[in-house]
């Protein structure tokens, strides 16, 4: 028992001294995930983390990824849990959410404020409240490429952007679009 108590308050006191970060926790705790994963100020199911699979070059922005759902649990006293896998080159937009038992492609694009119910298929753009198909990612990407030829594209970061070039660029932007790196 004393030793038990010894080791918790160990380890509580080396997690003050040298925090980790949530990613590192989850992974601890089981979540898979390749490389170039970007990972902004989301949520991963804590709890089951360990059904979560995220493969290479995956950027998820403010968003929520479940893999147990918990509404059967007051009746049955059991949560439904399920697998999440995402597969490579996908991006999810700002405040979605995805649901457990759900697979989501390769080159895929789930807009913001999605909620993903279902399996996404490779190449597709999801979005809507239950996320349905509204495009293919090559069209969209090969649309894109054509408008960085004629949009304007602005190299400057915002911290470095002066009074004089914010101006501009709001100007130009008033009634379209541009792209910042």
């Amino acid at each position: 028992m004393l030793m038990r108590i010894l080791k918790s308050v160990k380890a509580r006191i080396k997690n003050k001294l040298y925090p980790k970060t949530e990613l590192e926790i989850l992974k601890e705790r089981g979540l898979t995930f390749g490389k170039n994963f970007n990972f902004f100020n989301s949520h991963i199911d804590y709890g089951h983390c360990w059904l979560v699979e995220i493969g290479d070059d995956v950027t998820i922005t403010n968003s929520t990824i479940l893999a147990h759902d918990a509404s059967t649990k007051l009746h049955f006293g059991k949560s439904k849990i399920g697998r999440v896998k995402i597969g490579d080159r996908v991006f999810i937009g700002y405040n979605s959410l995805i649901l457990c038992n759900v697979r989501i492609g390769n080159d895929v694009i789930v807009a913001a404020g999605s909620i993903v119910t279902k399996d996404v298929p490779d190449n597709s753009i999801v979005a809507g409240n239950p996320a349905k198909i509204i495009g293919n990612t090559e069209n969209y990407l090969e649309k894109h490429r054509g408008f960085l030829k004629e949009k304007p594209v602005y190299d400057t970061y915002w911290p470095y952007k002066t009074r004089s070039q914010i101006d501009v660029i709001k100007k130009e932007l008033a009634f379209d679009f541009g792209y910042d790196e």
